[in-house]
């Protein structure tokens, strides 16, 4: 039996997800904006990565018998400072949904839910997986400070990210 409070956690996860979608599609477009291409590309690979984990929540809740609940997705920012500033913002969020991740986790425990703390668990791995890629841009763009050839040749290797959807 699904546990209805688990059910309703899930479903703000799900909402979570696809805000962190639209937050990367959000900053895509910026960088796209001022230029950046490869930075753009970068974060357009992680809004259809977020996409994709909105919808492993999605079918979770269907295959576990419960209720999908659509809410509104609050409207993302639009203009970060800097490139540095996008990515601080970014893994500040990344923090945040580590966070509800650690509170699904922490509820699944409580109520004994076995099954959902399976699922969870690839959750918990890939945010150890997103907060270090955003600390390692973090710190590259702290090195490359305001040199315009250092911003470049990133912006060229973030271009080469490419999208991989996931097996099951």
């Amino acid at each position: 039996m699904f546990d209805k409070k688990m059910e309703e956690a899930l479903n703000k996860q799900l909402n979570e997800e696809l805000f962190s979608a639209y937050l990367y599609l959000s900053m895509s477009a910026w960088f796209d904006s001022i230029g950046l291409k490869g930075f753009a590309n970068w974060m357009m690979v992680q809004y259809k990565e977020e996409t994709e984990h909105a919808m492993k929540f999605y079918n979770y809740i269907q295959t576990r018998g419960g209720d999908i609940k659509l809410m509104a997705i609050k409207e993302p920012p639009s203009k970060w400072d800097s490139p540095l500033h996008a990515f601080k913002e970014t893994l500040k969020h990344e923090q945040f949904i580590t966070k509800c991740i650690n509170e699904l986790v922490d509820l699944a425990e409580e109520l004994k839910d076995r099954p959902t703390m399976n699922f969870l668990q690839w959750f918990i791995d890939e945010q150890v997986e997103e907060e270090e890629n955003d600390r390692d841009i973090i710190h590259r763009l702290e090195l490359i400070g305001d040199s315009k050839h250092g911003l470049f040749m990133l912006d060229r290797e973030l271009g080469e990210r490419t999208y991989t959807p996931e097996t099951d």
